[in-house]
């Protein structure tokens, strides 16, 4: 049950000692919407659950509503934007990731519900701050995921300039406080955000926490969480500080970097490597497939596989069986063979058949999505895909790296865009 509290901390408005006050005040106007003082103070109470769990001190009460705020404030506008573009969560798929969520906790949805209603959590709540999480999931997916188009000639020239850096797969571990500025900013803000980074950098040099650093000072996503962004490899750290980390040593703190996002500092953490090499067991293989269709029924096809299966063990030739009878017209023309594979790149209920193998056996008739099969290895090899590796990983980088900047320049100008205006003083 301890998972399942952990877990809600996220969700700031599921708890039911949230006190909603007789009159509950505005504390912004976020376009046509409005933000409640009693929806800060229970995101607050998330917040110092959440620090007090990674043993971080929170910072002033001051700075702490104001970031929460913020926070809010980025939420609803995404929200916002969200509904614009016709993005809904029914509730089908919602039902679906809360079911997920309770069988990480071995629950049933059920189970799920009952547990949380006895912790004095209000699940209805709960499904909107999840219905609300995936909304924004989607809204980030279609505006900035979908638009980024990775071509082969950027996955050569990544390679061209890091391909001993990747193939070394070094990893560094970095922390990151941003001092964000507005797309355009006056003069005097950005001087004001300069001098703040460098006092941010002083602090950390003279043996500051870092997470109590971010957590008072940080405008990143992660600054709750110490502004720890986890282990990356060399080809994943963002473009704006690669050079700035491969010359930092564990332990230290770059100087303020800028980008149109503000000012930002790092810390190097820690740092690894790892093997070089990519080394997979790829396997041989030729099948007979019989596909169900409005002519042949499953118990058809099965039927037909089956008879295949009895003259193959009567000794006739798997490969003219394959070219006479095989649904898979591309591999019938070779006999039915699919060439060398490597693991991952057959549907899973084939790939595990085969693999159950040993070279030269033939498999029992198994069902997959394309219908009936029957397998037999040839041969099984190791194989340095290492190149092939390389080329996948660096979509994967340059795919997130790319991400990240963008969506950084989305939600800034989302927020730059918007009317907000701040009604009460004191928060």
């Amino acid at each position: 049950m301890r998972s399942i509290l952990f877990l809600l901390a996220f969700f700031a408005s599921t708890s039911a000692v949230a006190e909603i006050l007789a009159v509950d005040r505005i504390v912004a106007v976020v376009n046509e919407d409005v933000i409640l003082e009693s929806e800060v103070n229970n995101r607050l109470r998330t917040v110092r659950g959440q620090l007090a769990q990674r043993n971080t001190k929170p910072p002033s009460e001051q700075v702490l509503r104001t970031q929460v705020l913020e926070r809010l404030i980025l939420s609803r506008l995404q929200l916002q934007a969200a509904a614009r573009t016709g993005i809904r969560i029914d509730d089908r798929a919602l039902n679906a990731a809360i079911s997920r969520i309770g069988q990480q906790n071995n629950l049933s949805l059920a189970q799920f519900r009952a547990a949380l209603e006895a912790d004095g959590f209000d699940f209805e709540v709960f499904r909107e701050d999840i219905r609300n999480e995936m909304t924004i999931s989607r809204l980030l997916q279609r505006r900035v995921r979908q638009r980024i188009d990775i071509s082969d000639q950027e996955i050569d020239n990544f390679l061209s300039t890091n391909k001993t850096q990747a193939s070394a797969n070094n990893e560094y571990r970095l922390s990151h406080i941003l001092i964000a500025l507005p797309e355009a900013a006056a003069a005097e803000r950005i001087e004001a955000a300069k001098a703040k980074a460098d006092n941010v950098v002083n602090q950390l040099r003279n043996g500051a926490s870092f997470k109590q650093v971010a957590a008072s000072n940080s405008d990143g996503q992660k600054a709750f969480e110490g502004g720890d962004l986890g282990w990356r490899k060399t080809a994943e750290l963002p473009s704006l500080f690669s050079d700035t980390v491969l010359q930092m040593n564990i332990g230290d703190t770059s100087d303020p970097i800028r980008s149109p996002s503000g000012f930002h500092v790092i810390q190097l953490a820690d740092k690894r490597g790892d093997i070089q090499r990519h080394v997979v067991k790829q396997t041989l293989a030729r099948h007979i497939l019989i596909r169900q269709n409005e002519l042949t029924s499953n118990e058809d096809a099965q039927t037909r596989l089956q008879q295949l299966l009895i003259r193959l063990e009567g000794g006739e030739d798997f490969g003219d069986l394959a070219r006479a009878h095989s649904d898979d017209r591309g591999s019938a023309a070779k006999g039915g063979e699919l060439g060398w594979s490597s693991p991952g790149k057959l549907v899973p209920k084939f790939q595990a058949e085969m693999d159950k193998l040993t070279k030269g056996q033939i498999s029992q008739p198994f069902r997959t999505q394309f219908g009936w099969h029957v397998v037999q290895v040839l041969d099984r090899r190791d194989y340095d895909d290492t190149e092939q590796f390389l080329r996948a990983k660096a979509r994967k980088f340059i795919t997130k790296r790319r991400t990240e900047e963008e969506t950084q320049t989305f939600l800034r100008r989302l927020r730059d865009e918007a009317f907000v205006e701040y009604r009460l003083n004191d928060l």
